[in-house]
């Protein structure tokens, strides 16, 4: 990518959620994203320094909350206030990008955007900047919407899917690169039951959806007028306010009335112009404590300070602890579980099962218990 189109090209890092099912490591005062979750620096941090390999700092946006503004000032210290997008309420990730569209339309119209999540997991970065750089290209040259689509290994019932409808031509500067495939996208699946995610796999048409994205600035708003016009309204006044005294009084009025929508539902399954690439690059999203083991590999894992031999077993068969307050755990005669123990709270589950550690936190908040969320 020459210098000249690398001026116009933007990220976006979502940064706005909670991650429930990283229960009790993950809490609504520090969510998953700004967690050292391995003990190799936090996911936000990670993100940043991946993408940063593509995308200039001063290009590089993050949307969060009020609270994931403070938590961003301990963890980036240098990060640029005005490159912080601070969303009032949760909503979704339609009107969250809505948002972001506004701020960097503002700053160039001529932008091209990454829009990606700022907890996921990639293991080749090298790879990962260049499907994306292809997926800059193929948007600036279709105006079209670019999404990334990872190749299931298994048939997984907490993704999302993608379903594939006849191969494209790369770029031509990519087209030697026999790692990345283009399509077009015939449909976007929700969340199936196993079953489903079987004939997914089975299919080979149906990748995971990664929940990154790259569309030209115009590209999205024209998508935004189409189908969320009401949205696109919403879009257009906070672009008219920013940078004047009205601001901040707009955005929270218009958080205030507008409904929770993910931007797949809204936008990508109703858009005519939708490719997918496809490509190796080692990625996971870490929704859960079966993903994390999947990373380490049952090894047990406890704070930098704390040495891993403070897990003592006897009989025991892949047991996995993560113990951030490094304190002495001791497991006799089990097998296939989880124990996950802070300073206020201990999870104990069995593999396989932590995709329902969001139950626990309904139950918390529903019992009054708000402290331990």
């Amino acid at each position: 990518m020459n210098n000249g189109s690398g001026d116009h090209v933007y990220a976006v890092i979502m940064a706005g959620g909670f991650g429930k099912k990283l229960w009790p490591v993950s809490r609504r005062k520090v969510p998953k994203q700004f967690v050292d979750l391995l003990d190799d620096g936090t996911m936000i941090a990670k993100t940043i320094r991946r993408i940063s390999g593509l995308v200039r700092e001063e290009n590089i946006f993050i949307i969060t909350s009020e609270l994931g503004s403070n938590l961003l000032a301990g963890i980036l210290g240098s990060f640029s206030d005005d490159n912080v997008i601070i969303e009032p309420s949760s909503r979704n990730t339609a009107p969250c990008i809505a948002l972001a569209t506004a701020h960097i339309k503002k700053r160039d119209p001529d932008a091209v955007t990454i829009v990606l999540p700022s907890d996921h997991l990639v293991f080749d970065d090298r790879a990962f900047i260049k499907i994306v750089e292809a997926g800059v290209e193929i948007a600036r040259e279709n105006n079209g919407l670019v999404t990334l689509g990872i190749k299931p290994d298994r048939p997984e019932t907490a993704y999302g899917y993608i379903q594939s409808d006849g191969e494209l031509s790369l770029p031509a500067q990519f087209s030697g690169n026999l790692d990345i495939q283009l399509f077009k996208v015939k449909a976007f699946a929700e969340k199936p039951d196993y079953a489903t995610a079987e004939m997914f796999l089975e299919s080979r048409d149906f990748y995971w959806n990664s929940g990154i994205f790259i569309w030209h600035i115009d590209a999205i708003a024209r998508e935004f007028e189409r189908s969320m016009p009401d949205l696109y309204k919403d879009l257009l006044n906070i672009y008219e306010s920013l940078g004047t005294d009205r601001e901040h009084k707009v955005i929270e009025d218009v958080y205030s009335w507008i409904h929770p929508r993910s931007i797949e539902y809204g936008i990508m399954e109703k858009a005519d112009k939708v490719f997918v690439l496809t490509g190796e690059f080692g990625w996971t999203d870490l929704g859960c404590w079966d993903e994390v083991l999947k990373v380490t590999g049952s090894r047990s894992t406890f704070s930098g300070e704390h040495p891993d031999n403070r897990h003592v077993q006897i009989d025991c068969k892949d047991v996995f602890v993560k113990n951030p307050a490094g304190k002495v755990v001791c497991t006799i005669g089990i097998e296939d579980v989880i124990i996950v123990e802070t300073e206020d709270a201990l999870l104990i589950c069995r593999k396989g099962e932590s995709h329902r550690v969001r139950e626990v936190v309904d139950i918390l908040r529903r019992e009054g218990l708000d402290e331990y969320l």
